[in-house]
């Protein structure tokens, strides 16, 4: 379980990136969205005890993160986009890297690899951006952290190594750990979301269940707008609408670029407010 309490963080003194975030994420898969600058990359930093909050905690199973304890540090791991592996091969970073990492399984970095098509001998340096976009995933994940944090993951990957990616996820991620993806993206591996965070500004919108989120409003598409839509946007002649699930009656899918928007414009109290109900 990640706790945030009140968290608040500033590259200066003057500016506030994330302001008083108050959060409980336990397991699953989970989305991290915002607008470039709302602070997702340095909320994930936070989590990750790679910066250390002005004020407030962020706290891992109970103990802060900001202490850096090895035995904490081993437990939750960050990848972001632009970040290189410090070692030639896969294989020489699993002897420099993965000793500190005591669930690291080595079977499972080997099937992730294989589904790539990678050699763990393979030189990092001489591989395209996206395969060794591909090799560092699939180390990551044989890791086995009970927190993996990842920023745009899929960036650099084309179509049918998303859907492997998506696939690896399914087969590597135990019910007990927590995996938080931040992404401009979530089409990517949208069916494998378990809960949504949503930030803007540095300020915390929204942090629900998926299922809970369905259970009070539905995503509609219909030819007609009336006063009891929440917010819709066109598409093709038709409306994609958000609509109070007033009686639970409704059954659909949570459409995640329709709920940032609606969350990013006049609607967001309307929303919030149905959500809360």
């Amino acid at each position: 379980m990640i706790k945030l309490q009140n968290l608040s963080y500033g590259y200066n003194r003057k500016v506030k990136t994330l302001q008083d975030i108050t959060a409980e994420i336990g397991s699953g898969i989970h989305l991290l969205v915002g607008e470039n600058g709302a602070g997702k990359t340095t909320l994930l930093h936070l989590m990750g005890g790679l910066r250390y909050p002005r004020s407030g905690s962020c706290e891992l199973d109970g103990t802060p993160m900001r202490q850096r304890h090895p035995s904490e540090m081993c437990r939750v791991q960050f990848f972001g986009d632009g970040m290189e592996f410090p070692a030639s091969t896969i294989k020489e970073m699993v002897k420099v890297h993965s000793p500190f990492f005591p669930r690291f399984d080595r079977e499972m970095l080997k099937r992730n690899l294989h589904a790539f098509g990678i050699n763990e001998n393979d030189k990092l340096s001489r591989m395209s951006l996206g395969t060794r976009r591909k090799a560092h995933l699939s180390y990551m994940l044989a890791l086995r952290c009970d927190a993996l944090l990842l920023d745009e993951p899929t960036n650099g990957l084309d179509i049918n190594s998303k859907q492997t990616f998506s696939r690896m996820l399914v087969e590597c991620v135990s019910p007990e750990q927590t995996v938080i993806v931040s992404t401009h993206t979530p089409a990517d591996l949208e069916s494998l979301y378990d809960s949504i965070i949503v930030l803007s500004h540095g300020k915390l919108l929204l942090n629900m269940n998926i299922d809970e989120i369905t259970s009070h409003i539905a995503f509609v598409t219909q030819n007609t707008t009336d006063a009891d839509i929440l917010y819709s946007e066109p598409s093709f002649g038709l409306q994609r609408c958000i609509i109070a699930n007033t009686d639970k009656s409704i059954e659909s899918q949570l459409d995640f670029e329709l709920l940032y928007n609606a969350l990013h414009g006049n609607s967001i109290q309307a929303i919030l407010n149905c959500l809360k109900s």
